[in-house]
């Protein structure tokens, strides 16, 4: 196995929300911690959303493990940050058989 070059720093972020006062909730991304990424930024596509046409561009982050049930582990419900840009994690799998690193497929979003 080629062990990845693990060269950007990423921060790990879950959504939290809150409540508004008025019956709804207001969503907030809290940092979970710092990990060290191998980003692969693919081609920009075309996606058909709402009656509209929007370039989705795919990324894969791969990082070092951690155990399942770790709030440090990646998952659907989480994404990556990198100064202003945001990768939403979209699926994660084992990239090698020990289970040292994940790949994470994710789709750069608005930073907000």
């Amino acid at each position: 196995m080629i062990r990845p070059h693990l060269n950007r720093r990423l921060t790990l972020e879950a959504e939290a929300r809150t409540a508004d006062g008025a019956g709804g909730f207001v969503s907030v991304w809290q940092a979970l911690g710092t990990v060290w990424a191998a980003l692969e930024i693919g081609a920009p596509r075309a996606v058909a959303e709402a009656e509209r046409m929007e370039t989705v561009q795919p990324v894969k982050v791969t990082v070092r493990a951690a155990p399942e049930g770790d709030p440090a582990r990646p998952d659907r419900t989480k994404r990556f940050r990198e100064g202003g840009r945001a990768y939403a994690i979209q699926s994660v799998q084992l990239r090698d058989p020990r289970g040292l690193y994940l790949t994470c497929h994710c789709i750069e979003e608005d930073g907000q």
